[in-house]
């Protein structure tokens, strides 16, 4: 007998459930009581259930819009809170903006500006990708030479 991919049971999971849904459980109130009723999995045609193929559902943003930029903040990767960069919009006493950049919790902030409130958090969001990218960069080049290491230290190379 051959074996069966792990694929086709998860598959045949998945087809089974589709095929048989759960009941409807259908709340009724009365002003008297409420009343509770388990709807038949196959009503007769005459009784089909009205049921909205296509349910409304409120769009949301995955990152809320910011109505002003002052106090938008971003943080860094890395190991260690003070070696941590963390961008941080300000407003000026003239209506600009200013990002305070730090490294760490101690240290003085670098100061980008004047700028709009748009590009204020355009500017924050660029520099925390950056710092993403050449930490994971970084992270794979050590992760690289360590495999390499521990490959020389047993001998095959």
């Amino acid at each position: 007998m051959s074996e069966i991919d792990p694929t086709d049971h998860a598959l045949a999971t998945i087809a089974s459930i589709l095929e048989r849904p759960e009941p409807v459980l259908v709340v009724r109130e009365t002003e008297s009581e409420t009343e509770t009723v388990v709807a038949a999995e196959h009503a007769p045609d005459d009784e089909q259930p009205v049921v909205d193929e296509h349910p409304v559902v409120e769009e949301q943003p995955l990152v809320p819009e910011h109505t002003d930029a002052d106090g938008y903040s971003k943080v860094g990767p890395g190991p260690m809170v003070a070696i941590r960069l963390k961008w941080t919009v300000h407003r000026g006493d003239d209506s600009q903006y200013y990002v305070h950049e730090t490294i760490g919790e101690q240290s003085a902030p670098v100061v980008s500006g004047p700028m709009t409130s748009e590009a204020a958090v355009r500017f924050v969001d660029e520099h925390e990708d950056e710092a993403h990218r050449r930490f994971e960069e970084l992270r794979s080049e050590i992760a690289g030479r360590s495999s390499l290491a521990d490959y020389e230290r047993k001998g095959e190379a």
